[in-house]
């Protein structure tokens, strides 16, 4: 039996209900409900004057800074970068997160050691985040549950959504969460672990594949990049009608074809369609951070067309824009105009692997949807997307893919594979070594986590 009932509201009509609810319990519960804005409440102190064990319930707001921003609101935490964010995924939507997150991983540090548990509805992907943040820190996090549920049907949401309880228990640490459906909460389907700072989805696969596994401190064989990213697909996306170009504004384009570059999109990769790309990119740097003032010189109409369109390329609203050269662009660099990629798209639920080469005599680039391995010829290119369709591959990332993400496939995700580990796995790395004679070099350099 609860000794204290603490109740914490931020709407004043919802909390009027609540007292009128628990008027008419018999026998009345001792509860102290009150009116307070979460990221204003003095959690720590309260919390210190509770008796052990602490339960703490509730269903935080499923939306992220970002979206709270959009709809003027001004309940937000504190701007910082709690999840330690480097470079520019702090400055990138990396740096945006869900309010629920914030929230849970703040309640679990002001229980500050005490013994007590934290019960909380949040979409799956947030409930992760934090167990990852838990483990990642050092939270004496002694037993982790996450109970599934139909949030569609009991909330008209279209989110995978959980249960979760994190019970902390100072002196005490595990390292895996039990996951159940909540109407079968005693029959776990699956078990989330962590291992070297990794999220493992199945530890049965990792346990199998794990001497695979790179190790993030080493200098890798192959690096996996990001596609071109510029946030303005009207301008600078553009389409061949013929032999003129049109962009997303119905608008015929008379530039030279000097920056203009053949693209595909990450619906294109996934589905294969990887030889006849329908989409040209207009590209204004070769390397990040490069002065596009040369293109006025090089190619005067496609500037005057920059230009005439300032005001849609100034207005980009991501952070990664500001104090860098006028029409930047991201996802930038050699491995951009390399002659043979390996893709695949971020965004579709499957891990299909296509070679990607040139068009009318120019390389084919990406979009930012897409990750891509940069490859000197056609045969390495062939290899290396022959080697990652393989069953061990698929294998061992299907070890660390959530599938309910908004991106279950990630440079972090692809980047956890040796390619050289896989390579000889599969008794290729003679056929790999002998095309790119580099590696051999690079094999002492690339080590795995095992």
């Amino acid at each position: 039996m609860a000794k204290t009932i603490l109740g914490l509201e931020v709407n004043g009509d919802v909390l009027q209900e609540a007292h009128e609810r628990v008027s008419l319990r018999v026998p009345k519960p001792h509860m102290d409900l009150r009116q307070g804005d979460f990221f204003h409440f003095d959690w720590p102190g309260v919390l210190k004057t509770l008796p052990e064990p602490i339960l703490v319930v509730g269903n935080p707001p499923w939306v992220t800074s970002a979206g709270l921003a959009s709809l003027s609101s001004t309940n937000l935490p504190a701007k910082s970068n709690f999840q330690n964010r480097r470079g520019l995924d702090a400055l990138t939507g990396k740096a945006n997160f869900d309010i629920a997150e914030w929230m849970v991983i703040r309640l679990m540090e002001w229980l500050d050691g005490r013994p007590g548990t934290v019960a909380m509805l949040l979409k799956t992907a947030v409930a992760r985040r934090v167990l990852l943040h838990a483990w990642k820190s050092g939270f004496p996090l002694a037993q982790a549950t996450m109970l599934t549920f139909d949030a569609q049907k009991h909330f008209g949401v279209g989110a995978d959504a959980c249960l979760f309880i994190g019970e902390l228990r100072p002196g005490h640490a595990t390292q895996v969460c039990h996951v159940s459906e909540l109407t079968h909460a005693k029959r776990t389907a699956n078990m989330i672990s962590h291992d070297n700072g990794m999220l493992v989805a199945n530890k049965g696969a990792f346990d199998r594949w794990r001497h695979l596994a790179q190790d993030p401190t080493s200098e890798p064989a192959y690096r996996w990049r990001s596609g071109i990213k510029h946030d303005c697909a009207a301008v600078m996306e553009l389409r061949r009608e013929g032999t003129l170009l049109q962009n997303g504004l119905q608008e015929t384009v008379g530039i030279e074809e000097e920056h203009v570059y053949p693209l595909l999109k990450g619906a294109e990769v996934a589905s294969g369609r990887l030889l006849q790309p329908t989409r040209a990119v207009l590209v204004t740097q070769k390397e990040t951070g490069q002065d596009t003032a040369y293109v006025a010189l090089t190619a005067p109409r496609t500037w005057e067309y920059l230009c005439a369109h300032a005001e849609a390329l100034d207005g980009r609203r991501s952070s990664i824009y500001r104090k860098r050269p006028r029409f930047s662009v991201f996802g930038i660099g050699k491995y951009t105009f390399a002659p043979w990629k390996v893709a695949i798209s971020g965004l579709h639920k499957k891990f299909q692997f296509g070679v990607v080469g040139s068009h009318c005599g120019k390389p084919i680039l990406l979009d930012d949807t897409c990750y891509h391995l940069s490859c000197s010829g056609r045969e390495e290119a062939e290899l290396l997307a022959k080697m990652l369709n393989s069953d061990t591959a698929r294998e061992f990332y299907g070890a660390f893919v959530f599938w309910d993400s908004k991106r279950p496939i990630t440079v972090e995700l692809l980047s956890r594979l040796g390619m050289l580990a896989l390579a000889d796995e599969l008794g290729e790395k003679a056929h790999l070594v002998s095309l790119r004679p580099d590696l051999v070099a690079k094999a002492a350099l690339e080590k795995t986590l095992f």
